[in-house]
């Protein structure tokens, strides 16, 4: 009944601070597309004068009338029935996402089991080689790959698999998957290498340290043995809790990557409405991606607890 009742609070606790920081996230988001010098209805005509009468009819659909505090709580309460709001053409952002997440969850998850696979293999191999030129070696190699701009290695890797080497379509989907997803997901992975790597590492290094480790090999034990089904369980939990965030980063940090590789994804209806100053749509959809963020945040702290019964006292 009491750690039930701990687990409860924590969560209620860690959904409460959460929800502080959407609305100050939001807040700030929509401050930062409206709140700008200019008018969007204006801009959207580009260069075509527009008549004072339909001016003044769109700033009063989109509540561009009201001060912009006023405009938020509107905002906030079409979000609270679900609305992410509608552009300036009167399609609904949510319908916009919808065809388009497809494409996003397949690049993310490609990049997370690429980052998995890779990153915690990386690991394993630092930690038994520990101290020698391919634990060092490899070190610098994640280290680096993390540093380069991601831009910058989207188009290296563009330029020698797809245009010298042929290997990968260069953009878009239309190879499907996994062909045309490969090569972004790669770019995405990389970043994530260099932490999934170093906590695996750390975490195997200690736990071959371990009493039971030592106690494993008195009694005869392979190496096999002891790495595999033990060292190798115990040391999964520091970078299973970060693989599970990084999840939620994934899904909604893969703006840039896709608007270089011309995928239509949310991160590509992100681009395109911020180059257009379709403001209702940066919006809803920045509204959108980090309300995953938070929710991948919640759903990791639940079952790191559930993992780790000490933390339900905490």
């Amino acid at each position: 009944m009491g750690a039930g009742l701990g687990l409860a609070l924590r969560i209620g606790r860690r959904v409460g601070t959460l929800a502080i920081v959407f609305l100050g996230v939001t807040f700030i988001i929509y401050i930062a597309v409206y709140a700008l010098p200019g008018d969007p209805i204006r801009a959207l005509a580009g260069d075509r004068p527009l008549d004072e009468s339909i001016v003044e009819a769109l700033r009063v659909k989109y509540n561009l009338d009201l001060p912009i505090w006023q405009q938020y709580l509107a905002y906030l309460g079409g979000l609270f029935h679900g609305d992410l709001g509608s552009d300036f053409t009167g399609r609904s952002v949510g319908s916009l996402m919808a065809s388009r997440w497809p494409v996003t969850i397949a690049l993310a998850l490609t990049a997370w089991v690429m980052e998995v696979l890779v990153g915690l293999s990386i690991g394993i191999v630092q930690a038994l080689k520990k101290g020698t030129a391919l634990d060092h070696g490899l070190l610098a190699l994640t280290v680096l790959a993390s540093c380069v701009p991601v831009f910058v290695l989207g188009v290296l890797l563009q330029q020698l698999f797809g245009v010298r080497l042929g290997w990968l379509p260069v953009a878009g989907v239309r190879d499907g998957w996994p062909a045309s997803y490969l090569l972004p997901a790669m770019v995405i992975a990389l970043f994530g290498l260099s932490a999934v790597s170093r906590l695996m590492r750390g975490a195997m290094v200690d736990n071959l340290s371990a009493d039971y480790v030592r106690a494993g090999r008195a009694k005869g034990f392979g190496q096999g043995r002891i790495v595999g089904v033990h060292v190798l369980r115990n040391s999964l939990i520091p970078a299973s809790t970060y693989l599970a965030t990084d999840l939620g980063y994934l899904l909604g940090g893969t703006v840039v990557i896709e608007g270089i590789f011309n995928l239509p994804g949310v991160g590509n209806l992100l681009f395109d409405a911020i180059r257009t100053h379709e403001g209702p749509t940066v919006v809803g959809v920045s509204t959108a991606l980090i309300l995953v963020f938070l929710v991948t945040s919640v759903l990791v702290d639940v079952i790191h607890v559930g993992l780790d019964p000490r933390l339900r006292r905490a």
